[in-house]
């Protein structure tokens, strides 16, 4: 009998370029904006290898009049000031089961009945 031989040469595909817009994201602290030619550049490598679709990167927000000017940090100043949100709000709320126009009409699927009847029914019996 002969062995069969499955040690044939693989064929290895060179990924996109992901790790480079990866590695951007986190040197940005994930702010995407500066990262943007890198993204763009990892879309146009996924179509070139025909991992996606071919798409015009100008409708997909790539084009000069698309890019993001005068953006600027969120730098949580209101929060590290001590700023909670919510807890401006004063007034008590209700849950939405709470409120007076909710109407549920829900059948009882066997009578109510209170320790009294059951009392009655065992003395009875």
């Amino acid at each position: 009998m002969s062995a069969m031989n499955f040690s044939t040469s693989k064929t290895y595909v060179k990924p996109p370029i992901r790790g480079k817009y990866l590695s951007c994201l986190n040197d940005s602290n994930d702010v995407h904006h500066k990262c943007k030619e890198v993204s763009k550049d990892y879309l146009q490598c996924r179509m070139d290898r025909q991992l996606m679709s071919k798409e015009n990167l100008n409708d997909m927000g790539y084009a000069k009049d698309k890019d993001v000017v005068g953006a600027h940090e969120y730098d949580k100043a209101k929060e590290k000031a001590g700023f909670v949100a919510g807890k401006h709000i004063h007034k008590k709320s209700k849950w939405w089961f709470q409120s007076k126009t909710t109407t549920r009409t829900t059948t009882p699927t066997a009578p109510v009945t209170n320790n009294n009847d059951i009392k009655e029914e065992v003395q009875k019996g």
